[in-house]
């Protein structure tokens, strides 16, 4: 066969798979698309998206879409069950399906279904005719089509919405299940498919069925020698279920011979029709999309252009003009990068929908007119990022007062999911398109950069500060339907404001003790390479994973754990396996560990120290699913503790003054008390009370001991790590691995914890029930996760999902509680006209720095702040400590 053009590609959609996973992708934002006609849209527009991005990405000069013809199919003839158990698509999703064509035929992209076949069996068929005449890509959210992959064919099945994937090719399935793309369906064959509802054998999950696999290599050759099996209910199981195991094989097996009336030809691109998708856009109203296309010519061109703006240049001259009148007024100061600690701002704007004023001279903002009215309580200011907002500002030295509306963290309360920084996309979610995404407008990478126009710069700023403008009463109105008001109102808005404070005071850092570190840290690395090099005969690259996994297993000869397709793993899961078996291994793991610290924290840290010799963090408000903060530039949430060196980082956190101090005060337990508080379990909120160690209270029951004397430091660690797995939603074979116990004991150890603490139990199955039912859970503030996976059929989505209802109220309402703490501990500092700061939030950890004097007066009152943040069924606990340096603080 004739090699064709090699720049040409073939990229084939399953097209159903990926409307469905389009359509949950903006589940939550079912009700904001739809257009004129109350058509439900969400799904098109996602898969609109992701064709977008494919087109840009893969750059396919031949394309077509597989649908599935229905629901009758030769695989429905073989097993009248096949895919029986399938919910009803969503009546939402049904009405879009008819649709996609339509969008695909604008776009110049072939479409196909085939009667009584899979839109499996015609990617298979032609993944098969493009065999020797050009590469194939297949985008799927189903991983029983990786068993096309070949040298030809790359199967790329989506892990989260449509974007994001994990391609697979023949190496890439060796090395993620030790299967070659025949025996994956060898592999189904074996365990069924319970979203396809066909049987496989019974109780073969997929562990065992990988082990039979790559003990014999296929089905075939596994029932050639079924009888050499010892006697066992899975070799009782493999027997009786022969029949129904070759048929669930052929079940899945796709059909790479379909009789086809469409071939390679007809899949070739056409130009995309501009007429068609100016009119499928304005049909489905996605005038975001209209923008981006290129002006047509005639009447329709006009449908592509935003509304007009009024905006102009604010000058000296019109400052007083642009500031006459007292009104709320939406205000706009953008930086091309994320660290607003050090970034420049390119310009800014504000003003209301009748007039916007933008300008990139920065020396406006500190003439007095547009002062007073920043720094004026009785003026409301809409602003995108309140935070960054006010660092940015103080930063210039201007002071701002009553930011009164923050689309960032509104929209965040309302959608943990979607949570982009980037208000054109935000903006686009709640239905608002009259606005570009920074993306867009400033590119990305080094190529990001304000506009050279200075019009076009002035007006995507005016246009931002619109779309907050005339978003506010929409957000806010969702906020108070869903009973946020109050968590936006009294803890995120003035949280923000503390954060700025923290971040702005940022923390002192001693780079002659990080310099010392960095040289002591040198030196034991060098000690180290030294001792692995005389346990391996000969020096070598220890960071090079092919070097070391040759001198470990081919000249040591040590057991093979892992092979991937670079050669051996030497990954600390392997190592950690092999402990036992040499010394070197002790010391590679000792080696990477210290290499770890030197250059990401130590090197690190010495990198981002500004010049008032402080480290200034940027704390995440709305980045986490949680609402925990989250630490970056530089992260100081994850300075790591538990080895002697890393908590000797700590030693270069200092005050800022030399008669000053660190305090610290961190919640003791505080999500387990969270526990006992939302499951009303009487033993465990008793056992607080009390005042007793809640670990050793579990290992009393776990080990059916009667006096606390009894627990071991063994005991206790075991218990601890049940304690906190429960709520996790972990099982008995994952208990059994963290805590190097067995399974079976494990799972003893799980039913005597709910033994004793019942009501856990209770709660566990009670808000995983209200999470399926609703479609989200809530903390103690009323923070949602939504969770779009919780009734999914593939049981790994849904049990990600069944652990997230179990285990976020508990880490939300954590969060909640030292959130509240801050904004509490804040107010009381100012009250008490302290010089005491709060500088850093680590988990459930504030750190203070204070004069020395004032340490007594914090010891009083931090503690009492904490405590009473919340009122719980227990009592919160807090411990604290203090010195001269953070290590210090803990003795």
């Amino acid at each position: 066969m004739a090699q064709t053009d090699q720049n040409e590609k073939l990229l084939l959609l399953d097209g159903n798979s990926l409307a469905f996973r389009a359509f949950f992708a903006l589940h939550n934002s079912l009700d904001r698309f739809t257009n004129q006609e109350g058509l439900h849209t969400n799904a098109l527009y996602t898969f609109s998206n992701m064709l977008d991005s494919l087109l840009a990405s893969e750059q396919p000069t031949h394309m077509l879409v597989a649908f599935d013809a229905g629901k009758t199919t030769f695989r429905t003839k073989m097993f009248d069950d096949y895919k029986g158990t399938r919910s009803k698509t969503p009546a939402e999703l049904s009405e879009q399906m008819p649709y996609f064509n339509k969008l695909l035929d604008a776009y110049g992209i072939a479409h196909y279904q085939l009667a009584d076949y899979e839109a499996d069996d015609i990617i298979g068929t032609l993944a098969k005719e493009a065999n020797g005449e050009m590469p194939v890509v297949v985008v799927t959210g189903d991983r029983d089509l990786t068993q096309l992959t070949s040298d030809n064919t790359t199967v790329k099945v989506t892990v989260k919405g449509v974007n994001d994937v994990e391609a697979y090719t023949p190496e890439h399935l060796q090395e993620k299940l030790g299967l070659t793309p025949t025996q994956f369906i060898d592999l189904k064959g074996l365990m069924g498919d319970n979203s396809d509802n066909y049987p496989g054998v019974t109780k073969v999950g997929e562990k065992t069925a990988l082990k039979l696999l790559d003990e014999y290599g296929s089905m075939e050759n596994l029932y050639e020698h079924v009888d050499e099996l010892k006697k066992s209910k899975l070799k009782e199981n493999l027997i009786n279920d022969k029949d129904q195991a070759f048929l669930s094989k052929q079940l899945a097996t796709i059909n790479t011979d379909a009789p086809l009336t469409v071939s390679l030809t007809d899949t070739k691109r056409q130009e995309p029709d501009q007429a068609a998708l100016i009119r499928f856009y304005q049909q489905m109203n996605f005038q975001s999309k209209l923008a981006k296309l290129p002006q047509a010519a005639g009447e329709e061109a006009s449908a592509v252009k935003m509304p007009e703006i009024n905006f102009t240049e604010l000058t000296k001259a019109n400052l007083e003009v642009a500031l006459a009148q007292k009104m709320q007024r939406s205000l706009v100061i953008d930086i091309l990068g994320d660290n607003y600690h050090v970034e420049t701002p390119i310009g800014f704007a504000f003003g209301t929908p009748d007039q916007w004023y933008y300008s990139d001279d920065l020396s406006l903002l500190t003439t007095a007119e547009v002062t007073q009215w920043l720094n004026d309580p009785e003026q409301e200011k809409d602003v995108f990022d309140s935070k960054k907002t006010k660092v940015l500002l103080t930063r210039l030295e201007v002071p701002i007062e009553n930011m009164s509306f923050d689309l960032l963290l509104a929209s965040y309360l309302l959608d943990t999911n979607d949570n982009s920084n980037d208000l054109g996309v935000l903006a686009q979610q709640y239905g608002y398109t009259d606005v570009q995404t920074d993306l867009d407008v400033y590119g990305k990478g080094v190529k990001r950069a304000a506009p050279t126009d200075y019009h076009e710069l002035g007006e995507h700023l005016s246009r931002k500060a619109q779309a907050i403008y005339q978003l506010r009463p929409q957000l806010l109105k969702q906020l108070q339907e869903n009973d946020q008001d109050q968590l936006y109102d009294e803890i995120e808005a003035p949280l923000a404001m503390v954060l700025a404070q923290m971040e702005l005071a940022g923390i002192t850092i001693d780079s002659q003790r990080l310099k010392q570190m960095q040289a002591d840290f040198s030196q034991t690395l060098v000690d180290i390479e030294a001792l692995i090099y005389e346990d391996a005969g000969h020096e070598f690259n220890i960071n090079s994973p092919k070097q070391l996994g040759t001198v470990l297993f081919e000249e040591l000869h040590l057991p093979i754990i892992k092979k991937n397709k670079t050669g051996y793993s030497t990954s600390v899961e392997v190592l950690e396996q092999l402990q036992s078996a040499h010394p070197i291994i002790d010391r590679i793991l000792t080696y990477r560990q210290i290499s770890k610290l030197q250059s990401t924290y130590i090197n690190g840290l010495l990198k981002v120290i500004h010049p008032d010799h402080k480290v200034h963090t940027r704390y995440l408000q709305t980045l986490t699913q949680t609402g925990r903060l989250s630490s970056v530039d530089p992260n100081l949430q994850n300075i790591p503790v538990r080895l002697p060196e890393g908590r000797k980082i700590r030693q270069a956190f200092v005050p800022s003054h030399p008669d000053w101090e660190i305090f610290s005060s961190d919640y003791s337990q505080v999500e387990l008390r969270v526990l006992a508080h939302v499951s009303g379990d009487e033993n465990m909120q008793a056992a607080f009370k009390r005042g007793f160690d809640i670990h050793a209270n579990t290992a009393m029951k776990i080990f059916g001991l009667d006096d606390p004397s009894e627990v071991t430091p063994d005991m206790r660690r075991q218990a601890k790590a049940t304690n906190f797995g429960i709520v996790y939603g972990i099982s008995d074979y994952g208990l059994s691995k963290n805590i190097g116990i067995s399974r079976k004991q494990a799972a003893t150890f799980i039913a005597a914890y709910f033994e004793q603490y019942p009501d856990v139990k209770k709660y566990i199955d009670d808000i995983v029930a209200l999470a399926e039912k609703q479609g989200y859970v809530e903390t103690i503030m009323h923070r949602r996760r939504y969770l779009p996976e919780i009734n999914s059929k593939n049981y790994n989505l849904r049990s990600f999902a069944e652990r997230t209802a179990m285990n976020t109220p508990i880490q939300g309402s954590a969060a909640d509680i030292i959130k509240v703490a801050m904004i509490n501990m804040q107010s009381r500092l100012q009250k008490e006209n302290l010089q005491a700061k709060m500088l850093l939030q680590v988990h459930d950890e504030l750190i203070f720095e204070a004069p020395t004097e004032e340490i007594p007066i914090l010891e009083k009152i931090v503690p009492e702040v904490m405590d009473s943040a919340v009122s719980l069924d227990i009592p919160l606990v807090v411990e604290s400590g203090h010195g001269k340096t953070w290590y210090d603080v803990k003795k």
